[in-house]
This record gives C-alpha cells, sequence and structure tokens, in this order.
C-alpha cells in the first residue's frame, strides 16, 4: 500500500473551455461564464471525526482521501483507502451508545466527516468523490469560505451546503464515481467537508479520491436570499411582540369580537409546552418572536432541559450561546460535537454559558471540539459537579495536562477519549477519583505508555465497567488482560482490535470467556491467533454474545462457528472478514442455517 503522501501527484488544471450552461438550483438565475476549469484533487486532509485505522500509519486512514486514487476503479476491501470507524445500525444499540437527544431534525443525518483542502480556491461546478467499496453513506457535502492555507487567522467564516440527501444504500459493493448535482455559490472554496452516514450499509464503506471543479472567475449568480432566522437570531425583548392574550377583544361597538387567535390560548398550558416540543430548536425561535403568548411558551426552560447544537455546528457562535444561556436553567445534556471551530467558540463564550448552566448537567458531547484547551476542560470540572457522560471523541487537538481535570468530575459514568492525546498518568489519576465509570472509550490513545498498569487499575478501581473500548492499544499484554477480566466480571462489550500483543496460546481469550459471562459484544479483529478453541470457550461460557468480530485469524474452523451459532441465539453480527479457512462457500451455508445473522466477508478484486 501507499506509505505515505510522498507518492502522491499534485493536483492539476484541465485546460478545457467551459462552454456548457450548468442549472442553477430553484430560485437563483445565472449563467456561468466562459472560464478554464479547475480539476484538484485534494491537497490535504484537514480535520476528521474517527477512522478505522491507526494514528501511526496510513492503512484505513482518512489520510489517504488526500491526491490521486489509489484504488478506483478497482473494488474491495484495500488498506489504501480512507475508512470510517463505524457502520449499521448496530453500533447505536450497544448499551455503551449514548441516549438520542431530543428535537434532532430530521434532515440531519450526518455521523461522521472529513474536511479536505485543496490548492486553488475555486467557484465550484462539480464535486466527485471515488468511493471503492459499499457506496451510499454520503449525505452532504459543504464548502467553506476560509481558505486553510492562509497565514490570516479566519474571520466571518462562512459553510455553504452544495449538495445534501439522505442515507442510502446501493445495489451493490462496487465502486463508483459520485458527483451529485451540486448547487453554486457566491464565493470560492478550497475547503470542502464530506459528512457521512453510514446506518443503512452492510460493511464499512471505503472512499478513494476527491475531485474538485470549478472556475477562477466569479459566476454571475442572483445573490438575493429570503432572510432566515436561526438560533443567532435569539432576542428576548418582548417590545415588538404582538399581545394575543385573550380570545376575544373588544371592539368600537362595545362587543366582543375573535381575534385570529382563536381559541389557542384556552388549551392548557401543559398541552402547548406538549405540542411545541416536537419543533427543531430554529422553529421554536422562530416562533418566540410571533406574539408574547407563544415567546413565553418557547422560553420555557422546560423545553430545554436537553440540548443538541450538533446540527447547527457551521452557525453556532459565542452569540448564539449568550442568547440561549437566559432559557437554560434546567439544561441537563448538551451537546456540542463538531461545533466552535476556526473561532466560532472562544473559551470567554463557552466558560461564560459553563459556568451559568453546568451545575444541572450530567451529559456533555463534545466530540471534535477544537476550540477546547485546559482552560475549557478547568472550566467543565469546576462549573458541573454531577456530570455522568463527557465525550471528547477526536478533540484530538488537547494538550496532556488537560485531561488531569476529569479526575474532579468524581459521578463520572461514561467517558469517551478516543484519538485523544491522554496520558498514563492522567487516566489513572481519572480512574483512581472516578470510581463510578461504566462505559470507558481509549481506542486509539496511543500516548498510554503501558495499557497493563491501565487495566490493573480498572479491575481495581471499576469493578462495575459494563464496556470498555482498547481498540488498537499497542502494548496490552495477556496479564493485563487476564487481570482486567478476573476484576471487572460485569463487562458486557469489550474492544480489543488490533491489539498485536495478545496471544491466544497463553490462553488469555479461553480464560476471558469463562470470566465474562455477560459478555455482548467481543472485537478481536486482526488477531491472527484465535483458533477453535477460543470460539469454543464463547460457546460454552457467553450465551449472550450478540457481536463478535474475528477478522483476520488463520486458525478458526467452519465447525466451531457453527457451534457458536448454534450457542448463542441472540448473536446478530459475526465478522470472518480475511478468515483463511472460512470460504466464501462455508459463509454462505452458515448464512442460510442462521438467518438472523448478518455474517461478513470481505473481499478484494
Amino acid at each position: 500500500m501507499n506509505g505515505s503522501n510522498d507518492l502522491r501527484l499534485p493536483s492539476g488544471t484541465r485546460g478545457e473551455a467551459l462552454t456548457s450552461r450548468r442549472a442553477v438550483e430553484s430560485g437563483q438565475r445565472a449563467v456561468l461564464p466562459v472560464s478554464v476549469e479547475v480539476e484538484q484533487y485534494a491537497k490535504e486532509v484537514l480535520d476528521f471525526s474517527s477512522h478505522y485505522g491507526s494514528e501511526n500509519s496510513m492503512s484505513y486512514t482518512m489520510w489517504n482521501l488526500a491526491g490521486v486514487p489509489n484504488v478506483y476503479p478497482s473494488s474491495g476491501d484495500f488498506t489504501q483507502t480512507a475508512v470510517f470507524r463505524a457502520y449499521g445500525k448496530w453500533w447505536e444499540q450497544c448499551s455503551s451508545a449514548p441516549l438520542p437527544f431530543r428535537r434532532t431534525p430530521d434532515s440531519f443525518h450526518s455521523q461522521d466527516y472529513i474536511e479536505l483542502g485543496f490548492e486553488e480556491p475555486v467557484y465550484p461546478t462539480a464535486v466527485e468523490v471515488f468511493e471503492t467499496y459499499y457506496p451510499g453513506a454520503i449525505v452532504q457535502i459543504l464548502a467553506c469560505s476560509h481558505n486553510p492555507f492562509s497565514q490570516n487567522p479566519p474571520t466571518d467564516v462562512r459553510w455553504e451546503v452544495l449538495w445534501s440527501g439522505e442515507p442510502t444504500k446501493a445495489l451493490t459493493p462496487q465502486a463508483r464515481q459520485f458527483s451529485p448535482k451540486i448547487k453554486h455559490i457566491n464565493f470560492p472554496t478550497n475547503l470542502l467537508r464530506l459528512e457521512v452516514n453510514s446506518s443503512l450499509l452492510d460493511y464499512y464503506t471505503e472512499l478513494d479520491a476527491v475531485i474538485l471543479r470549478g472556475v477562477k472567475e466569479r459566476p454571475m449568480l442572483a445573490l438575493y436570499k429570503m432572510p432566515l432566522i436561526d438560533i443567532s437570531d435569539l432576542s428576548d425583548s418582548e417590545d415588538e411582540l404582538c399581545d394575543i392574550g385573550g380570545a376575544f377583544k373588544h371592539g368600537g361597538d362595545g362587543k366582543q369580537h375573535r381575534t385570529a387567535n382563536g381559541y389557542f390560548d384556552r388549551l392548557p398550558y401543559e398541552l402547548i409546552q406538549l405540542i411545541l416540543s416536537h419543533l427543531t430548536l430554529p422553529d421554536l425561535c422562530r416562533l418566540a418572536q410571533s406574539c408574547k403568548l407563544l415567546h413565553q411558551h418557547c422560553c420555557d426552560p422546560l423545553q430545554y432541559t436537553q440540548l443538541s447544537l450538533q446540527p447547527y455546528w457551521a452557525r453556532l457562535s459565542d452569540a448564539s450561546l449568550g442568547h440561549l444561556q437566559s432559557r437554560c436553567t434546567l439544561l441537563q445534556r448538551l451537546n456540542l460535537s463538531w461545533t466552535g471551530n476556526r473561532g466560532a467558540l472562544t473559551l470567554t463564550g463557552f466558560s461564560s454559558f459553563m459556568k451559568a448552566r453546568g451545575l444541572s448537567l450530567v451529559c456533555l458531547e463534545l466530540s471534535c471540539c477544537h476550540f477546547l484547551n485546559e482552560p475549557c476542560l478547568e472550566v467543565i470540572a469546576q462549573s458541573c459537579p454531577r456530570l455522568q457522560e463527557l465525550n471528547l471523541s477526536s478533540c484530538d487537538r488537547l494538550h496532556p495536562q488537560a485531561f488531569t481535570h476529569i479526575s474532579k468530575l468524581v459521578h463520572l459514568r461514561r467517558l469517551v477519549l478516543y484519538r485523544t492525546k491522554i496520558e498514563q498518568t492522567a487516566i489513572l489519576s481519572i480512574l483512581t477519583f472516578c470510581p463510578e465509570i461504566r462505559h470507558l472509550n481509549l481506542g486509539s490513545c496511543v500516548r498510554i505508555e503501558d495499557y497493563d498498569v491501565v487495566a490493573s487499575m480498572l479491575a481495581s478501581r471499576s469493578r462495575s465497567l459494563l464496556s470498555l473500548d482498547l481498540w488498537r492499544c499497542r502494548n496490552l499484554t495477556d496479564r493485563g488482560l487476564a487481570e482486567l477480566v478476573t476484576g471487572c466480571r460485569m463487562l458486557e462489550e469489550l474492544d480489543l482490535g488490533w491489539c498485536p500483543t495478545l496471544q491466544s496460546s497463553s490462553g488469555c481469550f479461553q480464560q476471558l470467556a469463562r470470566s465474562l459471562p455477560r459478555l455482548r459484544k467481543l472485537f478481536l479483529t486482526a488477531n491472527r491467533t484465535v483458533c477453535d478453541s477460543d470460539i469454543e470457550e464463547l460457546a460454552n461460557c457467553c450465551p449472550s454474545l450478540q457481536h463478535l468480530d474475528i477478522l483476520g485469524t488463520r486458525l478458526v474452523s467452519a465447525a466451531s462457528l457453527k457451534k457458536l451459532l448454534q450457542s448463542c441465539p441472540g448473536l446478530v453480527l459475526l465478522d470472518v472478514s480475511f478468515c483463511s479457512q472460512i470460504e466464501t462457500r462455508v459463509v454462505q451455508e452458515l448464512s442460510n442455517l442462521f438467518p438472523n445473522v448478518a455474517i461478513k466477508k470481505s473481499f478484494t478484486q
């Protein structure tokens, strides 16, 4: 596979005259000028939410999306592609998954994203994505006004949706070139963002390259648009709101006349609150500006006990949080994932909100929030004493020292630190002072020096642990695993994928099976030492098993898999990709015998 980006070719231009007129979204009338169209591949991967690969290699990482295609037009499972961490719906059904937030708009489908920088800013005319395995995950393509390679700090950053759609499932897993019809915009861009939703796919989607086509001259677009009210327009002033407090008003003749509001204000307060609870946040904000009665209802703190601002990441600012602050006196769950990047949120704005509204918070989602720094985590630790759930997934720019403040959150039950720079001292401190942790994700935390020490601390301090993700931890040994499963017998989910130092010959996987009778999910991905004895012990001791990944083992036979399937009636996912003893014919036979189990076996061609 490609070992580095040095093998990538630079982006080039196509010296062709653009002579055709491209259709523009309804409401705009435009003609693109005759101009040279630039064609360029991504120069650099700037940011992303997750990837299947390691932080220290190129296999299956998002960094593979920079440059020209490595794989296309071939189809299949190739290490040289960009692969996100999850697929399907089963991931969300695990006990470790967070509860969904109310009021998430039906139009918001995004689960992961990647941002790409290109050499030259252009007015986009087309975007082409090379999907080489299980296509259909892309749900949104956005363009940014900020030049990521500029030396100047970002100001007035704008994001514009070029295309959006719903999650789909392609008829076949074969490679394709995805080029949806895009909307034309009135600023040049060299920063694109792809957002994906893989929930309908049968396996990991794989992306190979992205082309941005565009012209350097500004198209003649009708720029006027109807103004929109969004979450930044949250004035609480009632001066301009009409009063529809009564169903009738007296006219000049002394008689009562019905107003346009009818009997709406005679509905019970609780019923109106229930009706409003089905509105999205922007709709609630718009409705608050219609009249005094609805302003009162829309500002009721009971409407804001949980608040997901992730769908509005592109528009959220310090001012937005400031406007919402007065309404959030009863806030318990807050999702700020993906927000605040490129200066949209600052320490001042975030800290002000946390200090005012952190006391009642029990859940805080901060995935991919790159505005976070050590003072932000210090504010969280000081202002959120009741916090039970904290997600810092892919906050990979946080300094290692910042994580020490988490140990002050002594009531934590769920902690996600995937792809962060947390170090051993900080995680040991957290485990010492946070004994109530039930769900812990340390996937791809490459700065932890000795996972055996962490496992030992978990065994002694976190005996009620239900789920543990150690995906791609490089130094957990058989001794550490044995201590872990002996002390944490309540474990239902354990991810040991791509942990190369674990060896079946030590008996560690059989001991795991005997020690964890409640086990529902087990990932032993890419461990080539997993053998029939391990599978048979799982069949004997773990009847509740639902998800098992043994991708890459060469020592498991069809007979042991059949025994496992017979012994674990709740099994719904079994990944045997690249298991050399399990042929495609065997997978088909087992699938026919056990139709409720999704047996996965990827291919290359």
